[in-house]
């Protein structure tokens, strides 16, 4: 690989090389929750909302502000806790974030009107947005580079899961009756003081302690995962090497040595979830208008056991692929499978629907790299900004594509919305045949 085609790279140390070992499960399972809680906040309230309506008396403006409320607190949470982290550490965000997602989720159960719903979602936005920018950018750091593809990416399965959990949870409990919404809303709490528990004694990230000069408390942290002396002064050698340069600046995420990278995160990632925010969080009405009728819920079945089986088929992608690969080749099919519904919207649902679940299993096998490419395109003194800077820009178009899509539906058509969708994937796939670098086994510095 050359230097232009590693951004984040440096020598391979022996901290990177160490045995996976207990430790290093741990960090990932911890930080599924807020891949778990987004999928599962996205599916209660796709469900949620047709009842939530009825009860309280609002239209599709409403629906739309509260399907994307989530999203644009996700972008606050990890654009402004992202560039904190790499200030202050990562350790404290990453144990306390979710005590927000605990408490704005218990307290849903108490609304009586759209603006509060609107506020307490947008809260818990923020906490996991917080936790998009801390999770991957610790189990990045933290975890031998040979499995770092494989366990970053297992993060987006749980977000596959926690969304099929919301919706075959919240199809039984809104039908037990008139409040069983808020029951649904609320039982996001649950696993988040759980959460709250488990992370207590999570350690610092060694990189950022010794990039500090933290040399102690960076051997001892290196020390409990496994790793010995020599581990430990490989990795000060890259701190060392790294300090002779100027300290990054947030700034220079935007600056020559890190442009490409920035724009090709930003504009892959709004790709990928563009599309998949918009079409999910409004799956039901989109079913019903390729022909799927809304008492046919095989199909809508059929469609969350795509999205888990893609999911589960994008590890092995992952794995086995390389980075830049997989990106342009899902792009490729997406496009496929999506334009057929924008340019012959009468052809037989026989026809439409099988290529729909084309569309979703390639879709949830392809945004296993969300968790992968961002933390492997920035070095150490800008990963945690790197990350939440492209997280939190992705959740704006999701935000942006969710609140326009019932709207579009109503006033534009099925046709000439799902052409714009496809000319957002257009647009991921220009983007990374011009600028994805390959980062796949690379040496994080």
């Amino acid at each position: 690989m050359t230097t232009e085609s590693a951004p984040a790279g440096g020598e391979a140390t022996a901290f990177d090389d160490v045995p996976l070992n207990r430790f290093h499960l741990r960090i990932t399972a911890l930080t599924f929750c807020a891949n778990y809680s987004d999928g599962y906040e996205l599916g209660i309230i796709s469900i949620a909302l047709p009842v939530i309506a009825g009860q309280l008396g609002f239209g599709t403006v409403w629906e739309g502000l509260l399907g994307a409320s989530a999203l644009i607190g996700i972008f606050l949470g990890s654009v402004v806790v992202g560039w904190a982290a790499d200030k202050i550490g990562r350790q404290r965000l990453y144990t306390y974030n979710f005590v927000l997602i605990a408490l704005a989720s218990a307290a849903e159960f108490f609304v009586t009107g759209p603006t509060q719903l609107f506020v307490l979602r947008l809260l818990i936005g923020i906490g996991i947005g917080a936790d998009y920018a801390l999770g991957p950018t610790l189990v990045a750091e933290f975890v031998p580079r040979r499995y770092r593809g494989g366990l970053l990416a297992s993060l987006t399965v749980l977000w596959t899961v926690g969304y099929v959990v919301a919706f075959f949870l919240g199809n039984w409990m809104v039908a037990l009756g008139d409040d069983a919404w808020r029951w649904l809303l609320a039982t996001s709490s649950l696993p988040a003081v759980a959460v709250v528990l488990l992370r207590l004694g999570v350690p610092e990230s060694p990189r950022w302690l010794l990039a500090r000069g933290r040399v102690e408390q960076a051997r001892a942290v290196v020390r409990r995962l496994g790793g010995d002396e020599a581990a430990l002064q490989s990795l000060a050698r890259i701190a060392r090497a790294a300090a002779d340069r100027p300290r990054a600046r947030y700034r220079d995420l935007f600056g020559r040595a890190h442009w490409r990278h920035t724009a090709f995160g930003v504009v892959f990632y709004n790709a990928q979830v563009v599309p998949y925010f918009a079409i999910y969080t409004f799956l039901p009405l989109v079913l019903l208008k390729m022909g799927v009728g809304e008492e046919d819920t095989t199909s809508d079945g059929l469609l969350n056991l795509f999205l888990l089986a893609g999911s589960l088929a994008g590890l092995w992608f992952v794995a086995k692929a390389t980075r830049r690969g997989l990106t342009i080749w899902s792009f490729a099919v997406l496009m496929a499978t999506l334009a057929p519904m924008a340019l012959w919207p009468s052809a037989p649902t026989a026809l439409l629907f099988p290529l729909f679940l084309a569309f979703t299993f390639t879709m949830s096998a392809a945004v296993n790299l969300d968790q992968v490419y961002p933390a492997e395109l920035f070095p150490t003194d800008l990963r945690s900004s790197g990350v939440g800077l492209l997280n939190g820009l992705s959740r704006i178009g999701s935000a942006i594509g969710t609140f326009l899509l019932p709207l579009s539906l109503d006033h534009v058509g099925f046709s000439p919305t799902m052409l714009i969708l496809t000319l957002v994937l257009a647009g991921g796939l220009a983007a990374s045949v011009a600028w994805a670098p390959e980062t796949k086994n690379l040496a994080l510095d």
